[in-house]
């Protein structure tokens, strides 16, 4: 059973300033996603985040309202729970909604993804309960994280430290 199991977290990292973040949520399983909104909306708290929630029909709208407003927001939370049920739609949404974060994340947008994707509803609620796993408070500490990350590597650039080292540049031979 997974809530017996002990899940390392990191600590919620420093941030130069306070970022703007938008909470995606598909309330599907509306009492799920009530759960993994209050979670994620306290380790904002603790960041002293801007934050603002947008709800969505179903975890497959999640990366297209994301795509929509990454130019507004330093940050994402993707909340939702896909529930195994008795067709394939199941493997279809989970993939596709995890692809189109995966993608967005490689094009430089910071998002916690906290969609859910369980066998049962006793799944979900574990994960989702800001009393036991907190997985809405680990998507949002998740994108804070790459936010400071982008933090951190903006201000190596903008000084100069970030250039690598003579012995660590690779020319290419182009006889």
């Amino acid at each position: 059973m997974a809530s017996s199991q002990d899940h390392h977290q990191l600590p919620a990292p420093k941030l130069k300033y306070a970022p703007r973040i938008l909470i995606v949520r598909a309330p599907y399983y509306k009492d799920i996603a009530d759960d993994q909104l209050k979670g994620a909306k306290r380790a904002l708290k603790k960041a002293d985040a801007l934050v603002d929630v947008v709800d969505v029909p179903g975890a497959l709208e999640i990366p297209t309202a994301i795509a929509l407003a990454k130019n507004s927001y330093d940050g994402f939370v993707a909340l939702g729970c896909v529930i195994r049920g008795e067709t394939t739609h199941y493997d279809t949404v989970c993939n596709d909604s995890s692809r189109g974060l995966t993608l967005l994340g490689l094009d430089g947008v910071c998002i916690g993804n906290g969609i859910l994707t369980v066998e049962t509803i006793e799944q979900a609620e574990v994960r989702a309960d800001p009393k036991d796993q907190d997985k809405g408070g680990g998507a949002a500490i998740a994108a804070l994280h790459l936010i400071a990350l982008r933090q951190s590597l903006s201000r190596e650039r903008n000084q100069g430290s970030f250039a690598p080292e003579s012995e660590n540049i690779i020319v290419a031979d182009t006889q």
